[in-house]
């Protein structure tokens, strides 16, 4: 990419002034050199700073980051605030620092945290560990610049050891610390932003995102592939446009395809919000609060910004990145680029017999998926019961749930799911929040065998087994979370996945992404590991039947 020296005459949004005017851009190299007002009848465009994803996976796009940062810079992405605790969950330190490598490859600005739940409880298996030595060695010698979210957030609270020794490695850096805490308000909330935790990215209603911005924290609302709080939380926009910033947290390959935060900064502007207080959300609050290296259009700053023909629809026609125009007129000058595929995978062949559940109760503890939300329900029911086992109730939506163990020879975990109302077939993925062990959903015990079975085969990925017992996988050999190939190849065959998913009966809006996250421990109610059922609230394991309602 070749840095030029230039003038460019638009309308500027001036968000630290609120104010919008016609000026003449000069940026020498790298920086913007001045902005002087223009006095002119020209139809120009409206020039601004870009956005800023403020709490993003970029593995939960399944690609790589360069890859990703070609699709989202079509968008007016500019930075990601990203947390590489995915591919960590898999290969520690090591999986960092390929993030860090690939990433590298491209322009757009990254900034990456310090894992700081790896894994994010004892109760599952992960592929690695990382303890406050590591967190250390991230900040001093590869130039991570946050701690990213603390998961463990009962761990704050009872101060346990572990937890706090990570937090001083970044106080005393004085660098931020992001925050994850679903449900937690009143005193508790106060008492974990105490500790220096400055942000939250999972409230899900506005009475907990209330009483975290009282305790002095930042809300970051989320509009991702599976969980979605915007509706729940907007009315912040308008009532403590300082407090708030927007991310996607986790980010599937063919919605990202279509957009990014613009999305959101258009949401908001269509429900009535003040368009400066909007912007500032996007671009600004992130910046400031996680100190990024990023122009946010001023003389002396980057010469980071973007261009948009309107300020209704906010499409993206052209992107510089430190003075390089990297997208014109919708079209990226970044080209594909291959990459490394570090994994670690330990075939664990699962067989029928070995996911039966024997009746020894009477009823079956379920969790409870619900559509938009990572938080699970929890319900007592009534199963079906087949030659003494219990086994799928199509009828009842209720199907088998299976964890396998990526990383060592174990048995599977075999639980219950209501809410994903297939009615045939199943689906599995080796993206399975935070550990990525194998998780499956199926209405028989075949087909949930058999789209256990692929995903080994290809040593990670995403599965479908139709009714006619057909697989069909997306191959993700990146750890077993990413793909090798160009985002809008693995956009498709996700698409047809996901299509092939619904035709099998599930009224999930994204199935894929809903099943990765119910191995996620660290939200209630109910979960599944690969060592048994968990129930989030009382941070505990627990049995899949139970004597009564």
């Amino acid at each position: 990419m070749h840095t030029e020296e230039f003038e460019l005459k638009a309308k500027i949004v001036d968000i630290h002034n609120r104010s919008i005017y016609p000026a003449k851009i000069k940026v020498m190299g790298d920086r913007i050199e001045s902005i002087e007002p223009y006095n002119t009848i020209e139809a120009l465009p409206y020039v601004l700073p870009g956005f800023v994803d403020a709490h993003i996976h970029i593995e939960s796009s399944m690609l790589p980051p360069a890859e990703f940062a070609r699709i989202a810079l079509t968008h007016g992405t500019v930075a990601t605030v990203s947390d590489p605790h995915e591919i960590a969950n898999v290969l520690g330190v090591d999986g960092v620092r390929f993030m860090l490598e690939d990433a590298a490859k491209s322009p757009l600005h990254f900034c990456f945290g310090a894992p700081s739940c790896v894994p994010a409880t004892s109760f599952e298996t992960a592929g690695a560990e990382i303890l406050a030595d590591e967190i250390a060695y991230m900040f001093d010698e590869l130039g991570l610049t946050y701690l990213s979210e603390v998961m463990n957030y009962p761990g704050v609270l009872f101060k346990d050891s572990m937890v706090m020794a990570k937090l001083k490695e970044a106080q005393k850096r004085n660098l931020p610390i992001d925050g994850h805490a679903p449900g937690l308000k009143g005193e508790k909330a106060a008492q974990y932003a105490a500790a220096g935790i400055s942000t939250d990215h999972e409230c899900f209603t506005i009475e907990e995102a209330l009483d975290k911005i009282a305790a002095g924290m930042k809300i970051i609302i989320r509009e991702g592939s599976a969980a979605k709080n915007y509706p729940a939380l907007h009315e912040l926009i308008g009532k403590y446009p300082d407090k708030v910033m927007f991310c996607s947290d986790d980010k599937h390959p063919d919605d990202l395809i279509l957009g990014h935060i613009n999305q959101l900064v258009k949401r908001a502007l269509k429900d009535g919000y003040e368009l400066m207080d909007v912007l500032n959300i996007a671009c600004k609050n992130p910046v400031e609060h996680y100190r990024l290296p990023i122009g946010l259009l001023r003389a002396g700053d980057f010469a980071d910004f973007i261009a948009v023909d309107n300020l209704t629809d906010f499409s993206v026609s052209d992107v510089w990145i430190k003075g390089s125009h990297i997208v014109q007129s919708g079209k990226t000058s970044i080209e594909y680029q291959p990459t490394s595929t570090p994994n670690i995978f330990v075939k664990n062949e699962i067989k029928e017999s070995d996911i039966q559940v024997p009746q020894t109760k009477e009823f079956l503890r379920v969790i409870e998926a619900i559509n938009g939300e990572l938080i699970t329900g929890s319900k007592i029911m009534k199963g079906k019961v087949q030659d003494g086992y219990w086994t799928q109730d199509t009828d009842q939506d209720i199907l088998k749930i299976v964890v396998v163990n990526r990383y060592n020879q174990a048995p599977p975990a075999v639980g219950f799911i209501y809410g994903f109302g297939l009615n045939y077939g199943a689906i599995a993925s080796s993206v399975a929040h935070d550990c990525h062990n194998i998780i499956a959903v199926g209405a028989t015990d075949k087909a949930i065998c058999a789209a256990i079975e692929v995903i080994q085969q290809n040593q990670g990925g995403v599965s479908v087994v139709d009714e006619n017992r057909i697989a069909d996988i997306l191959p993700l050999p990146i750890a077993g979370i990413m793909s090798h190939l160009n985002a809008e190849d693995v956009a498709e065959a996700y698409q047809r996945l996901d299509q092939t998913a619904k035709e099998l009966g599930s009224k999930l809006s994204a199935p894929y992404m809903s099943l990765s996250f119910m191995g996620l421990l660290v939200i209630p109610a109910l979960k599944m590991s690969d060592l048994g059922l968990f129930d989030g609230a009382a941070f505990e394991f627990v049995g899949v039947e139970c004597e009564s309602r």
